[in-house]
């Protein structure tokens, strides 16, 4: 593009004439009305005195870059009050215009813009991921307000992008990565695939210059051979559609590099196997058109089974609609073809930005996708509340970035979309965070499946719900998606701090207690004392630090015992601590020795973890002999009404199916099973280790002996402390 934009002399009426770079722009913009042709204009000069002597890199005057960002806009024809910001987007960083100025000569709708993208510009970190995490976290915000926001964003990303060769090597290659990282995936993710493409490309070639020139190279050579066998395909086909009185527009595809690259790199390919697979797009009129030129192509070419692809019954997350189908073409070559309608289309190059250009004529499909977009960005808000920083939050939504989607029901028949490999809790969240903390069970097509099943395309699932929430730490071992993700820790870290603020309050009361304070309230006056000793914020921070085991509660008792008016308390001998099971995250079960209720037990305060629970006879308790301080005497309530885990030893003959006879009857015992590997003794002979929940010993002993009475078992056994 032609960008002369220095000085230009005046017409006889003293007036300035359009420069070529702006006459460019305006070329672009016949969608828009003569007044709204001199806005941008006005927007030009106001613009090109501002950034008055400044220059580029590449030694073009500044004004190149925003005019050159307003074009990529005009290109998907954004509205006026869009390319004026675009025009405007760096005057109140880069100069002495302010946002009020900018309010004044071209409205509120455009400072607001402005300002917006203003937000976006970097700011001082201590890494620098830390400051991609947090510029991302300011563009999900400015995102809220106004998509056109992040599309102004992203058209000067991609001018950047084209524009990067005169930066130095090693900030190319940050540059590309970060627009590979974060921009490209929202470009994708909001539907605008031309950008998507183009980012990537350049990004490609940024980072790798020498794959990507090797790469263009090598299409570059095959283009020719293919030029032949691709007009043949796509005049057969036009010429088959025709005589069914479709009409439709049919481009043979070219994959783009990085595209190419990343198909070669996953699945070992040379580029001549990429290269024998042809595009084709084919455009209609109408979604009715689509199908019934698919009955046509299929009449035409034999489909591969389990290659076709419904996304206009079921569109893509980002509102993406066409049909996709691989086929066997002639000459022994695969082919895959898209139908999609003309709208579609727009949707599938443009996206989000779509609805600007269709929003006179109210597309409904439009209006879906803009919608789409705008309950993403609400999800990326909630999981921004409850993420612990920025770096967590942007880690959280590369995984929401990179999907790859899959198409499950609700009982009701709504449809919910998720990345491949999501779980069973993983669609839980999806439907309504109460219901994912609140997941107990699941049937998958009316079965049971254990929490951690992963979902398959088409299938109907249904959770079973408990009473009280009752998220698990072990559901981050193995959910996909960025909002169960972040709402499982969110949960988890408001329990953890309420159950280690109650599980404090009991150990500083036990210990008040054994050194002979009654239990009666700690005045105000006593725990500000305390708290401005002990350096700590407030009382339920110390009691957090004591339910955490970061502080010792009887040294905490003695502090509070030497600070009271009354004479010295009369020690009294300490009481163990009761066990209910139910005091939630503050307090764990050593997983060296699994105790369960009517186990002989002992505490010990570990930092960070709070209270663990020992078997007596766990030879663990001998590295912690050197702390004494740090044991507590605890023993089980009566009537404990939970499961605890606990691990056993079975071996067996070996014989097909005992493994199966084993869970069977664990099952029937009333147990359920956690985990369990199998191996071979010998040729003869199987041990299994399990990981089983039960109620107390009585009920492990129970479980054991229908064990042992199997006939094809040989030992059944609780593994030593």
């Amino acid at each position: 593009m032609d960008m002369d934009c220095g000085n230009t002399p005046p017409k006889e009426d003293g007036t300035l004439p359009d420069p070529v770079c702006l006459q460019t722009l305006l070329n672009k913009t016949p969608y828009l009305k003569l007044e709204q042709q001199a806005r941008l204009r006005t927007a030009f000069w106001f613009g090109a005195q501002a950034h008055q002597g400044q220059v580029r890199k590449s030694g073009e005057p500044y004004i190149t870059h925003p005019l050159a960002v307003a074009g990529i806009l005009a290109d998907i024809h954004l509205d006026v009050d869009s390319l004026t910001a675009a025009i405007l987007h760096d005057v109140v960083e880069d100069t002495p215009i302010s946002r009020s100025d900018i309010s004044a000569q071209f409205g509120e709708d455009v400072a607001n813009l402005v300002e917006g993208v203003t937000k976006l510009g970097k700011i001082e970190f201590s890494s620098p991921q830390e400051a991609q995490a947090e510029n991302f976290r300011k563009m999900i915000m400015a995102m809220a307000r106004d998509l056109r926001v992040i599309l102004i964003k992203l058209a000067d990303r991609l001018h950047n992008m084209r524009t990067l060769g005169s930066m130095r090597p090693d900030k190319r290659r940050r540059i590309a990565r970060e627009t590979l990282d974060i921009y490209a995936p929202i470009a994708a993710r909001l539907g605008i695939n031309a950008w998507r493409m183009e980012l990537e490309d350049l990004c490609f070639t940024a980072k790798y210059p020498a794959r990507a020139r090797v790469l263009a190279e090598g299409v570059r050579k095959s283009r020719g051979n293919r030029n032949e066998l691709v007009a043949q395909i796509s005049n057969t086909i036009i010429h088959r559609l025709e005589q069914e009185g479709i009409h439709c527009d049919v481009k043979g595809r070219e994959k783009h590099l990085f595209s190419l690259y990343k198909k070669m790199k996953q699945k070992h390919l040379h580029l001549n196997e990429v290269m024998d697979i042809y595009a084709f797009r084919i455009i209609v009129d109408n979604a009715d058109a689509c199908y019934r030129t698919l009955g046509m192509i299929h009449s035409l070419y034999k489909p591969l089974p389990g290659r076709f692809k419904d996304y206009i019954a079921i569109p893509k997350p980002n509102g993406y609609q066409s049909l996709h189908t691989v086929l066997f073409a002639t000459q022994g070559v695969h082919i895959e073809v898209q139908i999609r309608s003309v709208d579609m289309h727009m949707l599938a190059e443009h996206g989000v930005a779509a609805h600007w250009s269709y929003k006179l004529n109210g597309s409904s499909r439009v209006a879906a996708t803009d919608q789409r977009a705008q309950e993403w960005i609400r999800h990326l808000l909630e999981m921004q509340q409850s993420a612990g920083n920025s770096l967590d939050f942007l880690e959280t939504v590369k995984i929401d970035l990179f999907p790859d989607s899959l198409y499950v029901f609700t009982p009701d028949g709504d449809i919910k979309t998720l990345p491949r490999g999501a779980t069973v809790v993983d669609f839980a969240y999806a439907v309504h965070t109460n219901l994912g903390h609140t997941c107990i069970g699941a049937r998958v097509n009316k079965m049971p499946v254990p929490l951690k099943t992963q979902l398959q395309n088409g299938q109907t699932i249904e959770i079973v719900r408990g009473s009280m929430p009752s998220p698990n730490p072990n559901w981050l071992d193995f959910v996909t998606t960025a909002k169960a993700r972040s709402q499982i820790r969110h949960y988890l870290k408001n329990q953890h701090s309420e159950h280690a603020i109650a599980l404090g309050d009991r150990l500083l009361k036990k210990a008040l207690h054994t050194l002979g304070v009654p239990d009666t309230p700690i005045s105000a006056k006593q725990q500000q004392h305390l708290l401005l000793e002990l350096k700590a914020a407030d009382w339920s921070e110390l009691l957090m630090a004591i339910g955490l085991g970061n502080r010792l509660p009887a040294l905490v008792a003695k502090q509070i015992t030497d600070g009271l008016n009354e004479s010295n308390p009369i020690p009294t001998l300490p009481q163990p601590l009761h066990i209910s099971g139910t005091e939630g995250l503050a307090l764990s079960y050593a997983h060296c020795c699994h105790p369960i209720p009517g186990d002989s037990i002992m505490g010990f305060i570990s930092s960070e973890r709070g209270l663990v629970i020992h078997r007596t006879g766990c030879p663990n308790l001998s590295n912690f002999r050197k702390h004494p301080e740090k044991w507590l005497d605890v023993q089980w309530e009566v009537g404990i009404n939970n499961e605890f885990p606990v691990a056993i030893t079975v071996e067996t003959q070996n014989k097909r199916g005992v493994l199966a006879m084993v869970a069977n009857t664990i099952a029937t015992a009333e147990s359920n099973i956690e985990h369990v590997d199998n191996a071979d003794k010998d040729n003869h002979h199987s041990v299994m280790h399990f990981t089983i929940t039960v109620r107390d010993l009585d009920h492990l002993q129970n479980v054991l002996r229908r064990l042992r009475n199997m006939p094809d078992v040989l030992s059944a056994e609780r593994d030593s402390a």
